[in-house]
């Protein structure tokens, strides 16, 4: 699933295409995504001028002036820049044209992306309720130390919960706790505040380290231009079952929480 650090990148790759671009029709091939996309999006967008492409959390945010397209890519969507008259293929299922003569395409095999239109985006139903963005100010050591108090969650489950910081994966969330040595079986209500000051610093670096290297391509993951993704060459735990440690040399241990892969160190993080 494309995480935070890839939608990011996807933003990157898509916005000097777009933002000033006036839209000159959307093409939906295809309405049933998670949620069926409404007429609203192909009615309202057309005429629209791009302001600026933002994300939150997961979700890309095509403003404009009349209103804001809210984008999700779900487990395997990708976006990005073509000539408005290259074919489509079997799972490209909307396209947002532009009278540049691009458009930005949406490809989406697995149908779990979204596409909504919404004049107040911060206040739309799916980003409402979200937590702090990990690289903004709104998150540190002590939000997450206050937010954890009583949890008995794990907290690799804490930190993957949405409603407490939004972006923090899976492939992440176990990158960042080996950084700030923590076991991700750990209760999150039993962790001091100063190694919740590691682990948002832990997040911060993991994230940005990511961003920079276009993310993480796992199967089928692409930026906004096309080109794969690279951290996946810089993981330290994640998929190294049973490899040794890069940091002390024992065995990388793999176990499954909340139905999804967990791998950690069990010298190194405590």
């Amino acid at each position: 699933m494309p995480e935070l650090p890839e939608v990011e990148t996807s933003r990157r790759g898509i916005e000097p295409y777009l933002v000033d671009q006036r839209i000159a029709r959307v093409q939906i091939r295809e309405r049933r995504l998670r949620w069926s996309v409404g007429r609203e999006v192909d009615e309202q967008l057309p005429g629209q001028t791009v302001t600026s492409v933002d994300r939150r959390a997961k979700y890309l945010l095509i403003n404009t002036t009349g209103g804001t397209a809210i984008m999700h890519l779900g487990m395997s969507g990708s976006v990005f820049i073509v000539d408005h008259d290259t074919p489509a293929g079997i799972h490209d299922h909307v396209d947002i044209e532009l009278e540049s003569g691009h458009a930005l395409r949406l490809r989406d095999p697995r149908r779990f992306g979204s596409l909504h239109w919404s004049d107040d985006p911060f206040n739309h139903w799916l980003l409402k309720d979200l937590g702090p963005e990990p690289l903004g100010n709104a998150f540190d050591g002590e939000y997450l130390w206050r937010r954890s108090r009583g949890r008995r969650v794990a907290v690799k489950q804490f930190i993957m919960n949405a409603n407490i910081v939004v972006g923090v994966g899976n492939i992440y969330a176990s990158e960042s706790l080996f950084l700030a040595g923590i076991n991700p079986k750990r209760a999150a209500g039993r962790i001091a505040p100063p190694r919740y000051e590691a682990l948002v610093e832990a997040i911060r670096t993991v994230l940005e380290k990511s961003i920079r290297a276009g993310g993480t391509t796992l199967r089928d993951f692409y930026g906004g231009d096309g080109e794969a993704g690279y951290f996946g060459q810089e993981l330290q735990v994640y998929d190294r079952a049973n490899k040794p440690c890069l940091r002390c040399d024992h065995s990388i241990t793999a176990i499954v929480q909340g139905q999804r892969a967990t791998y950690y160190c069990k010298h190194c993080q405590t």
